[in-house]
Parts: structure tokens; sequence; C-alpha cells
């Protein structure tokens, strides 16, 4: 597996907020004990059992608990039409697709796309295909752990000219990171680009783990359900992804207060946003002398 190297180990992990905003319960009355047990005992406990937890998140919620993401054609809508190097439309590839909330916003804005998707919950995909717009014609939704197996024997080698990350590598330890981005490098195809939103150090729900003793190592947590969270900075992220091999085209940190009503509380939550592109150097062979 590739190690990060140069990049120091700074796991900022936050609960996966989703992106309705909603924290999914922190604890529950009898997992804290053994929560605590594999804290001490097995820092990969919960990297390795991460297909049972997430599974059961799915089987629990079905596909109600997060809310479509029609805002990633507003954000990133370009990357997704159809250019002079994919005039038939264009290949995306969703990354942790879970029950489909990404992809299909994107498949009904962009009628050209096609979309691969994968996530290691059997249960994630099942509920994909369930949809009454799912059609094979257009999406190929498969199980695949990114963290260990092995992309390119589901996908073409350079053949996905985007790849979507939306709230994916935060859900993984640390130490699976730069194998998911070297997993990816196979796919993407020269200057493809990596489009990534996800959980910002400080957020309201790191604030939350931290205070209910829930740190696996630093800025990495797990929530009471046994899915974990990291927390990224803007620098963290960017050393990540230029370690693999992807230049840094955009990187930005978005803050917005939250107010819920029914809580009294206001959250203070805080995401990164960043495109990367796939710097893939042409071989000495054919490099101009």
């Amino acid at each position: 597996m590739m190690m990060i190297g140069a990049l120091s180990l700074r796991i900022s992990s936050m609960p996966l907020t989703y992106i309705n905003h909603q924290l999914p319960p922190l604890t529950t009355t009898n997992s804290i004990s053994t929560v605590r047990l594999h804290l001490v005992e097995d820092v990969d406990y919960y990297q390795n059992k991460a297909n049972k937890f997430w599974n059961k998140f799915y089987q629990s919620h079905q596909n109600k608990f997060f809310k479509d993401r029609h805002y990633l054609d507003k954000d990133w809508g370009d990357y997704f039409c159809s250019d002079d190097c994919s005039p038939d439309g264009k290949k995306v590839l969703e990354v942790g697709c879970g029950a489909g909330n990404t992809i299909f916003p994107l498949l009904a804005a962009n009628p050209e796309l096609y979309i691969h998707a994968c996530d290691f919950s059997p249960q994630a995909i099942s509920l994909v295909k369930s949809r009454v717009d799912f059609t094979e014609d257009r999406l190929n939704a498969f199980v695949c752990n990114v963290a260990e197996d092995d992309l390119s024997e589901k996908i073409g080698l350079s053949s996905v000219d985007v790849v979507t990350m939306i709230f994916t590598l935060s859900a993984v330890s640390p130490k699976k990171m730069a194998f998911i981005l070297q997993n990816v490098k196979k796919v993407i195809k020269p200057n493809g680009y990596v489009l990534v939103r996800d959980y910002a150090i400080d957020d309201y729900a790191q604030v939350e783990l931290q205070c209910r003793d829930r740190m696996i190592s630093e800025d990495y947590y797990v929530r009471g359900d046994g899915t974990t969270s990291f927390f990224f900075s803007e620098d963290f992220m960017s050393t990540l992804f230029l370690e693999a091999g992807f230049n840094t085209v955009d990187i930005n940190t978005y803050c917005k207060k939250i107010e819920n009503h029914r809580q009294k509380v206001t959250m203070d939550r805080r995401w990164i946003r960043a495109i990367f592109n796939n710097h893939d150097p042409m071989p000495v062979s054919e490099a101009r002398l």
C-alpha cells in the first residue's frame, strides 16, 4: 500500500454530518463501553469493520437520511458537460455513492452523462438499483471497497473524465487515503479532474465528538453507530493529492452557521471544496527533446 510519505498524519475527522446538515447519533447508551474498549485496543478496528457498520446504517435509514445534492451541478456543472475531448458525453466515477444522492441529480441535469458508481456497502448499492430512475444504460453501480480492492478490475484504465468524492475520504482511516487516490489514478484519464467536498477541521461535529471523548487518533473520530469521520485542513488535503500525482486547481473552506430551532442550537459547519487535476507526465520516450 502507498504510504502518505512526508504528509504528517493529522487526522481531522468529522462525524459524517450529512449534507442535509443532520447529525447522526454520536453515542448510544449500550455502545459507549464497547467503543472505548476498541479505541484503546485497536485503532484499525472501525476501518476493518466499516462495511458492517455502513450496511447497518443503510439498513436502518434506507435512502431517507441524505438529501439529493442538487448543488453539485450548480457548483461544478462545466466539468460534467460534453466537450471536444468527450463529444458524446463525459464518463464520471462516483466513489462512495451511498444511496445515490449525488449520482441521480447529476444524471437528471446532464442527459449525455454516464456514471460508474461504487460503494463498499452492498446495502447502499441495492438502494441505488432499487430507485425508479435507475437505468443500466447510463449507470453502472457496483460494490467495491476502494481502500482494498483494485478499481481497474471494474473500470477500464484511464477511462473516466471526472471523479467525484463527496464526503467519502472522511469516512475512511487516513492510513487508507493514499491507496484510494492511487486507485483513482489508475482509472482517471490524463488531465481528468477529481471533485471533492468533505469535512473541514473545527466543524461543529468535530467539536461535539471531541467533547464526547470519541477520538480514535488525532482528528479521527468514531460515532455511536461505529462509523468514523476524519476532518481535513486545506494543507492536509492538498498534500495528500499532490503526493498521489494530482495538482490543486482550487481549494477553499466553506463556513456556514446552521440554526437548529428544535434543539435551540447554532452549529458552525465547515466543509472543504476542492478541484484536483490528474497530472500525468508525458513518458520520456514521447517527450520533445
